[in-house]
């Protein structure tokens, strides 16, 4: 199985170009074996690059751990990227279907090849069922959440994928690699769900590390940008354009008054390569 292997602000992803190669018959556990970093390719998931019936192509994504995403904001542009580059689709605006809907994409491309890409990450859902979570409020902002013996002020975004942001004062470690895999797994979260961690810098920046859902913390996450965006606008703490510093770069993020976010980004391919066909298990999993 031919992949190439992308990154979009550090989130790193395997990408299976599935216009030429054939569906993988378990997904799910090839994604858990080819992300591992120490016996796999290494990366935060596994994405399919599909043919699409409403689109230029379709985002089939899985987490690290196996479980399938609704939609990635940082893979969505490596995809639209690939599309573009490999010749699938050569136009500088594309669509691109994904377990959330159908999203536009703007292309910025140098030397004939996408550099940055925009896209239309469509209105938040900010009613509790839609994210989903059992938390009072439509919108859910700044309700107390019971995590580890304290109240946590966390509002809640849907951007196709579930997201819970919290406001700190500072980063740390405790938040994120304490507090975070807590956060995904509250029985207030349905789902499960994705836990930004949010420190302010001025009202058109801020700093953020997320815990993913499935995947652990990631250098960046776009979707979890995006709710950071909302979340700063409902809360009043940030503007609706903000600067998002993540580890692995940083996001523009714009949420129009009343209506979509727009993330702009970029989009690195890294290397490609082949997967044997027959890998001992001992070598592509830890258990």
């Amino acid at each position: 199985m031919r992949f190439t292997k992308m990154q979009g602000a550090g989130n790193d992803y395997v990408y299976v170009n599935c216009f030429e190669e054939p569906l993988p018959e378990n997904p799910a556990e090839l994604a858990r074996r080819v992300a591992d970093r120490h016996f796999g390719i290494g990366g935060d998931g596994l994405i399919l690059i599909c043919s699409s019936e409403v689109a230029h192509a379709r985002m089939w994504m899985f987490n690290a751990d196996g479980s399938e995403g609704e939609m990635c904001g940082n893979g969505i542009r490596c995809v639209a990227k690939y599309v573009y580059d490999h010749g699938i689709a050569r136009k500088e605006r594309l669509r691109i279907e994904t377990g959330a809907g159908v999203l536009d994409l703007e292309l910025f491309t140098r030397d004939d090849l996408v550099e940055r890409v925009r896209v239309d990450m469509s209105a938040p859902r900010l009613a509790a069922e839609e994210i989903p979570t059992t938390l009072p409020g439509d919108p859910v902002v700044e309700q107390k959440l019971a995590v580890a013996g304290r109240e946590l002020p966390v509002t809640c975004v849907s951007m196709g994928n579930p997201h819970c942001v919290t406001f700190v004062e500072e980063l740390s470690d405790e938040w994120v690699l304490g507090i975070g895999p807590q956060v995904e797994a509250h029985a207030a979260f349905p789902h499960r769900v994705n836990a930004e961690f949010v420190q302010v810098i001025s009202p058109s920046e801020v700093r953020v590390r997320v815990w993913e859902r499935g995947s652990g913390e990631t250098q960046a996450c776009g979707t979890g940008a995006a709710a950071v965006c909302v979340a700063g606008v409902l809360t009043g703490k940030t503007e609706r354009q903000v600067a998002v510093h993540l580890p692995g770069g940083i996001l523009e993020l714009e949420w129009e008054e009343g209506g979509h976010v727009f993330m702009t980004g970029p989009a690195v391919e890294v290397f490609s390569g082949e997967w044997p066909e027959h890998v001992p298990q001992e070598l592509s999993t830890a258990d």
